[in-house]
């Protein structure tokens, strides 16, 4: 990995807001009394978030402020993780996978989008809307190639579709967050090959699809007829037959009475 520094131009303050001191100080409370610096990544990650994306030195010196840890502590972390941006990123900050699966799928021709669209990597374009960096797997194989911008995940590139989609970005335009060419989550592309019966070649039109359980939701179940009861006489006849029966089963089964003196006396 390489050797992560901050940025040299730095702003001249930084402070958490209300809401976000509010929110660090409910984190803490989650930790056990003298393990407070378990929040340091939490900290980080709100104050990345309220700083447009990128930790500045100031940042980085609250946190340890708020949790009491040296600065050169918090500052080792920061720089360590790859997550915490050290420098500016653009609005649309994108993450693009170039590990071994995205890499067979095309992500070469997308990084060259980039390259056309952006400049190189760490590079923000002049209207401060995007730049980007190449990162190891995001865990969406099954979609490649894909890219992260922002919190969000953009999968089944193309240079055409991948082209359209930071055009919109740069527009303000809605964007479909997710597969790029209409596929449902992680199914095949074009139409199922298997389970078809279940949930249609589409995915959506089978009898067990999300489409079909909504269209047919289940009726509510009929309530279970009550069994009748015996009310009146036949009850009361009832119970008293029942409460003869054990105390005649108890006697039968109660030990048999000991002789009394009287009895053992002759006449």
């Amino acid at each position: 990995m390489s050797v992560r520094r901050l940025a040299e131009v730095q702003p001249e303050s930084f402070a958490f807001t209300p809401e976000n001191e509010a929110w660090g100080d409910a984190i803490i409370k989650k930790y056990p009394e003298g393990r407070e610096a378990s929040a340091v990544i939490s900290l980080l990650w709100r104050a990345q978030k309220q700083n447009d994306y990128w930790l500045p030195r100031l940042a980085i010196e609250a946190v340890a402020n708020k949790l009491g840890m040296p600065y050169i502590r918090v500052l080792e972390i920061a720089t360590f993780y790859t997550m915490f941006n050290l420098a500016p990123v653009g609005k649309f900050f994108v993450q693009l996978c170039g590990t071994t699966p995205c890499l067979l799928r095309g992500s070469d021709a997308i990084k060259a989008v980039l390259k056309k669209r952006i400049g190189e990597s760490g590079q923000v374009t002049a209207d401060g809307l995007f730049s980007w960096t190449e990162v190891e797997c995001l865990g969406a194989c099954c979609n490649a190639p894909m890219v992260q911008i922002n919190d969000d995940y953009y999968e089944d590139l193309t240079p055409e579709n991948f082209t359209r989609l930071l055009d919109d970005l740069a527009a303000g335009q809605p964007v479909h967050v997710g597969s790029q060419t209409g596929r449902v989550t992680s199914e095949p592309a074009g139409s199922l090959t298997s389970l078809s019966s279940f949930y249609g070649a589409d995915g959506h039109s089978g009898p067990f699809s999300a489409k079909a359980a909504q269209e047919e939701a289940p009726a509510e179940p009929a309530a279970k007829p009550k069994r009748a009861t015996r009310t009146g006489a036949k009850r009361t006849e009832a119970v008293a037959s029942e409460e003869a029966n054990a105390a005649s089963e108890a006697q039968d089964d109660a030990p048999p009475a000991e002789p009394s003196p009287t009895d053992s006396k002759p006449s």
